[in-house]
């Protein structure tokens, strides 16, 4: 299984991101979904599947609170001016990517490499995977949640001091073998323009451009 259409894989990715991310289950609205996320600077999310200007600039000029973010598949160029002043691109340039898992499975089996230990854990629907160094110093992380036939695998991150050494595609790999073996047949993530490079490689593919806003202060976010 793999998904042909934003229409098809959004919901999905929405609903396993809240999984993962332990937000409240999303609310349907007419144009997309809201999350209630509940962080200091990221209260409050809105999904739009199919964004247009109209209904870009009537919720962010009803949105006058800071913490709330929007998410769109439109490119930045198209959103921008769409925005409600006290609006603000968030981040840079990211991408929603899909893969069967048969295709991304089929691959190598996952090795650790040397200097590196790596554990996996399950708690709440959430899996996780963390990589360490011998001494305990974090090298790289991500997490996945299952939802039916989909997984979202989220937060996929290297330090910067241990990138180029197979950490990231490591993390991949162990999180979509856990997956699979949880039933999910198709997977979804929000992709940096760095990590595009790496998933493509594994399988993956772009859906569509993925872009977000904040009202208030940028901060981090994927």
């Amino acid at each position: 299984m793999s998904f042909a259409h934003t229409a098809e894989a959004v919901p999905a990715w929405v609903h396993g991101w809240s999984v993962s991310r332990g937000a409240a289950q999303p609310v349907s609205r007419a144009w997309g979904f809201t999350i209630d996320v509940g962080l200091p600077g990221h209260v409050v999310r809105h999904v739009l599947p199919a964004a247009d200007e109209a209904t870009v600039h009537k919720i962010t000029e009803s949105a006058t609170a800071p913490g709330v973010w929007l998410k769109t598949f439109v490119p930045h160029e198209t959103l921008e001016p769409w925005l409600a002043p006290g609006w603000r691109l968030a981040g840079g340039a990211g991408f929603l990517m899909s893969a069967s898992l048969h295709a991304a499975h089929a691959q190598a089996p996952a090795k650790t490499p040397d200097g590196y230990r790596l554990r996996t854990w399950t708690r709440a629907g959430v899996t996780r995977a963390l990589v360490r160094t011998t001494s305990g110093a974090f090298a790289a992380r991500g997490q996945i949640a299952v939802t039916g036939p989909t997984v979202v695998i989220d937060q996929v991150e290297t330090d910067p001091a241990h990138q180029r050494r197979g950490l990231g595609r490591l993390v991949m790999r162990v999180l979509t073998e856990a997956a699979s073996e949880q039933g999910a047949t198709a997977g979804l993530l929000g992709a940096t323009r760095e990590g595009r490079a790496l998933y493509e490689t594994m399988g993956w593919r772009v859906l569509a451009p993925l872009t977000g806003a904040v009202r208030g202060p940028d901060t981090a976010d994927t």
